[in-house]
């Protein structure tokens, strides 16, 4: 199959989340006119029978895979074996019941904390397993590896194209803004904002701020995946083993420079504490973005760009 249809039936799994929120919409956009969803109250993916039981009788063409239990460092701290429990059986379900039942096409989404914590930047595919997880987010990571090497495994074995995808921090529309569970850009628009709001003097930011990121607009990765669909066969080529493939920027930005950004664009005056005592997780990450570049891929919305598009949704939709 050299290209996804546009009249393929298509599961998108987590279509309510940030990215599958923003899939969804891109593939209604692009004319994608028969994709299937549910939502985990319709169909819980961690229950076998249900989930084969579901692909039976609908019989799908294409599986894209954009549910999963996630969240920043505090959330992987807090929740380590619903992390790694539901994620490993979502992981399993979806992607086992999709060879059995026939599907021979599929997308995963990975995170590049699948990487090892002091991994060699920019981090290139190859790392992947070559030393320590940083531990911090190591039960969300082992339950993403496992995927990635599901679907590596079926590839290998049956022939399927299980895509695996790894991205860099996500944000966009639709984002998460609990303190609780956020990722750090989203948690950090929230921490301004409110301090805005309520005149705070300050605002405390984890870490020492010279941690870096690299951060992708969600509607990229969704743009992504609509060019994948489209040049599906030739992926072959550039993804690793067939398999997966890192997609990002290839630009990092620290976290003070970050915290500095979001407090401009709120109009925030008042000080900044970046509190050393805090977990930072790993030091630096960016993601080496040679081979989605070479498939003919870039990144096309800058980093303040997506942030005050995201701020704005956010601005219209706090007290919804």
């Amino acid at each position: 199959m050299k290209t996804i249809a546009k009249s393929s039936k298509i599961f998108l799994a987590g279509h309510k989340g940030l990215v599958g929120n923003s899939i969804l919409n891109n593939l209604k956009h692009q004319g994608y006119r028969n994709v299937i969803t549910r939502t985990s109250n319709e169909l819980d993916l961690t229950k076998q029978s249900d989930v084969n039981k579901f692909f039976k009788k609908e019989k799908f063409d294409f599986v894209i895979l954009a549910a999963a239990r996630a969240g920043g460092i505090k959330a992987n701290i807090d929740n380590k074996s619903e992390f790694i429990q539901k994620n490993l059986m979502i992981a399993l379900n979806v992607i086992n019941f999709s060879y059995k039942n026939k599907i021979k096409n599929l997308i995963f989404f990975a995170s590049n904390c699948i990487y090892p914590k002091f991994s060699s930047q920019p981090i290139k595919e190859k790392y992947l397993l070559t030393g320590e997880l940083d531990e911090s987010i190591s039960y969300y990571a082992i339950a993403k590896i496992s995927g990635l090497k599901l679907c590596q495994a079926y590839n290998r074995q049956y022939n399927t194209k299980y895509r695996t995808l790894i991205p860099p921090n996500l944000f966009g529309f639709n984002d998460n803004f609990n303190l609780s569970t956020a990722h750090v850009l989203p948690s950090l628009l929230f921490k301004f904002h409110n301090a805005k709001k309520k005149s705070l003097k300050s605002v405390n930011v984890w870490g020492s701020g010279e941690q870096t990121r690299e951060f992708l607009y969600v509607e990229d990765l969704s743009n992504f995946i609509i060019y994948l669909m489209k040049n599906w066969a030739k992926a072959d080529n550039y993804f690793v083993d067939k398999t997966y493939v890192n997609v990002g920027t290839g630009i990092e930005t620290s976290i003070k420079e970050l915290s500095m950004k979001i407090a401009d664009l709120v109009k925030y005056k008042g000080k900044i504490i970046f509190d050393k005592d805090k977990p930072i997780g790993t030091p630096r990450k960016v993601l080496d973005v040679s081979l989605v570049n070479q498939y003919g891929w870039k990144s096309a919305t800058n980093l303040i760009e997506g942030i005050k598009i995201t701020y704005d949704w956010y601005s219209k939709n706090e007290a919804k």
